[in-house]
């Protein structure tokens, strides 16, 4: 996963994490939205930053997805995830985050947000640990203490899961269930 030095104020940012926030397109997919000829559109998701959000779920960790555009194609995909919720057709994105504080009864300070672009400043710029994926916008980079390795929608998300869990203490835990 990590190909970068987890430094120890990283780590402990990390260590606070009990609920994980995500943008979707551009992080939970490449950024790509296809149309067909009736104009539904598809996305592409990568299978491990759902094994990724599934794990965190296993560990205790919720994970909420906001998104200033709304799909049909997120809830299957959401729920096969295991995500808690989903508020799509939000902007500003800072619009649902105290209802969000509130409903997961988490400070900011143990919320991980994770963007890749200008819609989702308002929240990098408020969460305990600000994550920005390595094809996001300048903007969202200087507003992150974690840029990832993968892209977006190739593996981002799963490496953010990685490194809260790992940081956590909960890694091997979360490996067991699949080292039979």
């Amino acid at each position: 996963m990590l190909n970068t030095i987890v430094t120890e104020e990283l780590k402990g940012k990390a260590q606070k994490v009990k609920l994980l926030l995500l943008d979707v397109d551009g992080v939970l997919t490449d950024g790509r939205i296809i149309y067909d000829s009736k104009g539904r559109d598809s996305k592409f998701f990568d299978v491990h930053d759902g094994l990724g959000v599934c794990l965190l779920y296993r560990a205790g960790i919720k994970t909420v997805i906001i998104t200033a555009k709304g799909s049909k194609t997120i809830r299957p995909r959401a729920r096969d995830m295991r995500v808690a919720e989903i508020f799509e057709n939000i902007s500003p994105k800072t619009a649902v985050l105290g209802e969000i504080l509130k409903k997961y009864k988490v400070d900011i300070s143990e919320v991980c947000f994770v963007g890749d672009d200008l819609v989702d400043l308002c929240l990098m710029k408020r969460v305990g640990l600000p994550v920005a994926v390595f094809n996001a916008v300048s903007e969202i980079k200087q507003a992150a203490s974690y840029i990832t390795v993968a892209l977006g929608g190739k593996g981002a998300v799963r490496e953010v899961a990685e490194l809260i869990l790992k940081s956590q203490g909960k890694w091997q835990e979360a490996l067991a269930v699949y080292d039979i």
